[in-house]
């Protein structure tokens, strides 16, 4: 039994149930038609989500966020663009999923999601690897919605940064389903997406092991 059947046995059965896809029906509509005003109305500057029905408007960043996210950019774009592996892509890049709109802090589409992306693209497919720096009001999204949503769509690989622990969490997509591969401070990241890519977990947060690791990369 999947999630999805563990999820609606309770009610299976219920008579209720009728009303209760009635209900949800209503609910999906008027989600369809929020999200449709919402893809009118959102412009390029902003840096907004579409979670739940509702419109998520981001504040700025702090520096350590911006600092972490950054170094993170730099190593996946020099690694990916050197041995031509996809594209990656940070911040304002809006992934389109069945139900939510997300713009995680950095993404990697590989060779045949890339085959899609336009010049004038917007709207982005559902991304290969996504990358999430937690901040005070998106870390409950980061570990929530957006974990269950990247799992069921077929994001192969999550990643969780701290920037106050220093860490980085490493989660595998393994039958629809998260596994914590590592979570650390220091040590070797391997990714099971972006082919042959290994980084040091200090090169996200140490400015001077970053320049390093991108050196290593160019080499």
């Amino acid at each position: 039994m999947d999630s999805l059947d563990e999820l609606i046995r309770p009610i299976r059965h219920s008579p209720q149930l009728p009303l209760l896809v009635d209900r949800l029906t209503q609910q999906l509509q008027a989600e369809r038609d929020a999200r449709e005003r919402f893809y009118d109305e959102m412009t390029p500057e902003q840096k907004i989500e579409f979670i739940d029905g509702e419109v998520i408007l981001h504040s700025p960043a702090r520096n350590r966020h911006l600092d972490a996210s950054g170094r993170i950019y730099k190593l996946l774009h020099t690694f990916v663009a050197r041995h031509r592996l996809g594209t990656i892509k940070a911040e304002k890049c809006l992934c389109v999923f069945p139900r939510n709109d997300y713009e995680p802090d950095i993404v990697f589409f590989g060779l045949e999601k890339t085959s899609q992306v336009e010049p004038e693209t917007m709207k982005f497919p559902v991304p290969d690897l996504a990358v999430e720096v937690l901040s005070p009001s998106t870390e409950a999204r980061d570990r929530g919605v957006k974990f269950e949503d990247y799992a069921a769509n077929g994001v192969g690989e999550y990643w969780i940064i701290s920037t106050e622990e220093a860490t980085v969490e490493q989660f595998v997509l393994d039958k629809g389903t998260y596994h914590l591969r590592m979570k650390s401070s220091s040590g070797r990241l391997v990714s099971t997406v972006v082919t042959g890519l290994e980084l040091e977990v200090e090169a996200i947060f140490d400015e001077e092991k970053n320049l390093a690791a991108l050196a290593q990369i160019l080499a």
